[in-house]
């Protein structure tokens, strides 16, 4: 174990978990193991490191065991199986029958199997964009796993609310050749997405750019997450029956997942909070840090 430097928190290598008989996750741990267990799920393409160590660090100082990881074709972890092209996402996007990969319920078995690798029975859960589809499943699929339940800038799954900006479509699929690439375009991305009353730093969009695309970019990866988001069902039904404490946050700026998302699932989850955001887009700006910590704080204080 490693110190954080100026903090007592301890801090894992990052390790690896076998989930499936073909999928292992590459997952890293902050914290004491015997403090609440905190499952950050991040979102399309977005390995672990989208989850800032600083605000980790954070979370582990207010009494969590935070856990983030690589989804399943991100990062270091495996890269699944099945060809998805751009007509078919068309085709799905169209609602033609289209066969996907994998689903929203198979993204929650992997985190379910990262919490059996690590011995822990249940979890507090925190999701991004698609994480907060894939730990609402969760708590659909196992609510006896699930603590507390916190969905950031998600949605239920039901076509008519969380669409994003037409103005954004041409990009989504825009592939980059080369590092150097990728970091343009990465600049160029979060600028349009982010958020207007928080903007990031360039440097800060870079560095966190390069260290992923060292770490593994999937581009076929990245069209299996769109094919699993494009073709999941909508959860609104099924979130009537979670009885977890249950937090949506959502940014009223947010281009990618408007905020018809936030207020859909809040609504579908008996007594859930939902906390919007002035000048928040799609992402989780530094300024913000403290919000987030102190909700999830707050959301898991009241199991």
């Amino acid at each position: 174990m490693h110190s954080a430097h100026s903090t007592s928190v301890t801090f894992s290598e990052e390790l690896f978990a076998p989930v499936t008989s073909d999928i292992e996750l590459c997952y890293q741990t902050f914290g004491d193991p015997d403090h609440e267990p905190l499952l950050l799920v991040m979102g399309l393409g977005g390995p672990m490191n989208w989850w800032d160590t600083e605000l980790c660090i954070d979370l582990a100082q207010r009494g969590f065991f935070v856990i983030r990881y690589d989804n399943r074709d991100t990062g270091r972890s495996s890269r699944a199986q099945g060809r998805v092209t751009r007509a078919m996402l068309v085709s799905a996007f169209a609602r033609r029958p289209t066969r996907a990969p994998y689903a929203m319920t198979d993204f929650a078995a992997d985190a379910f199997g990262l919490l059996d690798h690590l011995g822990i029975d249940s979890a507090h859960v925190t999701g991004v964009s698609m994480g907060g589809m894939i730990v609402q499943t969760m708590a659909i699929e196992n609510p006896g796993r699930v603590r507390s339940l916190v969905s950031i800038m998600s949605t239920t799954g039901k076509r008519s609310v969380g669409w994003q900006h037409p103005s954004l479509l041409p990009g989504l699929l825009r592939q980059s050749r080369g590092r150097a690439a990728y970091l343009d375009s990465s600049v160029a991305v979060w600028k349009r997405i982010g958020s207007p009353a928080f903007p990031l730093d360039e440097s800060r969009i870079r560095a966190r750019a390069a260290e992923t695309w060292d770490r593994g970019i999937s581009v076929s990866g990245v069209k299996r997450h769109m094919m699993a988001v494009i073709t999941q069902p909508n959860r609104s039904p099924r979130l009537r029956s979670v009885r977890v404490p249950s937090l949506v946050v959502h940014g009223l700026a947010d281009k990618m997942v408007h905020v018809s998302g936030g207020r859909a699932t809040a609504a579908a989850i008996p007594d859930a909070e939902l906390l919007l955001i002035d000048g928040m887009g799609h992402d989780v700006p530094p300024q913000l840090f403290d919000t987030f910590a102190d909700a999830i704080r707050r959301t898991a204080d009241r199991t």
